[in-house]
């Protein structure tokens, strides 16, 4: 019930010193309206793309959904924002919005308003219309390799070999590994380390979509 509580919305913000060239950019992550949880979207094969990074309760459960094999699916890590194209001529994007409350899709858009602010609408059946606003609690995510590869973009070679040392000459120091930063989280944040979504575009349920 807690996520039907933050997906609601389609019956019915951050960082300040983010520059305006990223003010339409909707990836991060995003507290929805109640502070219940947070989204993480971000570009996954060409379209948008938003799962559940963090929950204020844990053990959240698809229970509603009427599909009776995906009851007991957490609900951390599930898309709820589904396969969302740029609208031309506009920084909107449309696609559909999973619905926790009945386990059904709907039509949506989402729109960034500023850099830290995200709208989300969504209608049943076009009208019924409702929507709210997500307040941003992370950056803009860069489009992952994995992702780049899967749209068909040039494959990485990797780095390029290291050059032998000339006769004579001292063998490099061996690198050592940077500290790990001791800044904590903010609340409803996740370090690196502690994070257990990672890189939505490989959650089996997005990187196996058909397109």
């Amino acid at each position: 019930m807690r996520l039907a509580i933050y997906t609601g919305i389609i019956l019915a913000g951050g960082y300040a010193s983010l520059t305006p060239a990223l003010a339409a950019d909707p990836t991060g992550d995003w507290r929805v309206a109640d502070g219940v949880a947070n989204v993480r979207v971000a570009q996954c094969n060409g379209s948008m793309w938003g799962a559940v990074s963090w929950e204020k309760q844990s053990g959240g459960r698809d229970e509603n959904n009427p599909d009776v094999s995906k009851k007991n699916r957490p609900t951390l890590g599930m898309a709820i924002l589904i396969d969302m194209k740029k609208t031309a001529g506009a920084e909107q994007w449309e696609g559909q919005v999973y619905n926790a409350k009945d386990g059904q899709l709907y039509s949506a858009t989402i729109t960034p308003t500023g850099a830290d602010k995200l709208e989300i609408k969504g209608c049943v059946m076009g009208f019924l219309c409702g929507g709210e606003t997500w307040t941003r609690v992370g950056p803009p995510i860069p489009l992952s390799t994995a992702n780049a590869m899967a749209k068909g973009a040039p494959k990485t070679t990797g780095a390029a070999p290291k050059a032998a040392p000339a006769p004579g000459a001292a063998a490099p120091a061996p690198a050592t590994a940077a500290p790990k930063s001791a800044v904590a989280a903010k609340p409803g944040q996740k370090s690196a380390a502690a994070d257990s979504v990672g890189d939505i575009c490989l959650l089996p349920e997005i990187a196996g979509f058909a397109h």
